[in-house]
């Protein structure tokens, strides 16, 4: 059964491999850490038995995963319509990180992946506030992929893509495990 949770240690996070070594890395050394201090949220996609955690005796395999933390945001960056309908500072959802093991890759893993991020981020919208998920991207072939999902360019950097949470709440998303 394939299912989403947050990061723990009976996850295989050695065997990850999604050919990027940054991404890797992170998961492999920095992502529990992060979980432990309370910085971030790195939920990860595994096949997985129904036993209880405690009964597992194998390390889960990880298909994918995405990361989590809030963020503030300056309204100048966001596009002038939007700009002017809030204060100077405004906070929102980041997604700081997503990755899908080779194995997986071009199976619509990443899309799983991304409407769960999504879905959470509406979560801490709906209880803690914020106005949108916000993600870095690493280069124009990685905005095309967010820009499907109706991010849109910062005003200063194409790269810092926005996707308003009024947008998400229009929309019906559902993740298709």
């Amino acid at each position: 059964m394939k299912i989403i949770e947050l990061l723990h240690k009976f996850h295989n996070r050695e065997q990850f491999d999604c050919g990027v070594e940054v991404l890797n890395q992170f998961l492999k050394a920095t992502a529990r850490q992060h979980i432990q201090k309370g910085i971030s949220r790195t939920f990860v996609l595994s096949n997985r038995s129904v036993a209880p955690l405690e009964q597992q005796d194998c390390l889960q395999d990880i298909i994918g995963f995405f990361t989590l933390t809030i963020c503030e945001i300056s309204t100048e960056k966001l596009p002038s319509t939007l700009a002017k309908k809030y204060p100077s500072q405004v906070p929102g959802v980041k997604l700081a990180r997503l990755a899908v093991d080779k194995q997986w890759q071009r199976q619509g893993i990443g899309e799983i992946l991304m409407v769960e991020a999504m879905q959470r981020a509406l979560l801490v919208a709906d209880t803690a506030g914020g106005i949108g998920l916000f993600v870095d991207v690493k280069d124009e072939s990685a905005q095309s992929y967010y820009a499907r999902y109706g991010f849109i360019g910062l005003e200063d950097n194409p790269l810092e893509m926005f996707l308003p949470l009024s947008l998400l709440r229009t929309l019906n998303i559902a993740t298709n495990l």
